[in-house]
């Protein structure tokens, strides 16, 4: 590096303009867990009971099986969100860190669809094997 002024020493080494979409989306979906977990544990609280038949027809409820839903996608955001702000930061090879960043989303994608799946055999069939 040359000897030139300070902004010619830093140019191009500043901000990348899309952090803050990143943090808010993070706070976002934060509010949004807080909200429908607090719902879940109240919706649990008053069931009647939590035995198999009774959990199973509260769940074949659109007005539970949408809101279950909407948790499992808000909550794998959520979690791909901070993981990928993490090996942003501890994982500092280029490929490694690309490699780390693909198997998140893989991760990410496919327990929010396996858990949306699991919730919808239920709503719609009444039976889990």
């Amino acid at each position: 590096m040359g000897t030139g002024t300070g902004i010619g020493r830093v140019r191009g080494l500043g901000s990348a303009r899309h952090g803050a979409h990143h943090w808010l989306a993070q706070r976002y979906t934060a509010v949004g867990n807080l909200l429908l977990v607090l719902w879940l544990l109240i919706s649990l609280a008053t069931l009647p009971g939590l035995d198999y038949e009774s959990v199973v027809s509260w769940i074949s409820n659109p007005l539970v099986a949408v809101p279950l839903m909407l948790m499992l996608v808000s909550i794998f955001y959520h979690l791909r969100l901070g993981m990928q702000v993490m090996l942003e930061d501890y994982v500092h090879d280029k490929g490694l860190n690309f490699f780390c960043i693909l198997l998140l989303n893989f991760y990410a994608i496919g327990g929010a669809a396996a858990g949306i799946f699991a919730i919808a055999k239920i709503a719609f069939t009444g039976i889990v094997k």
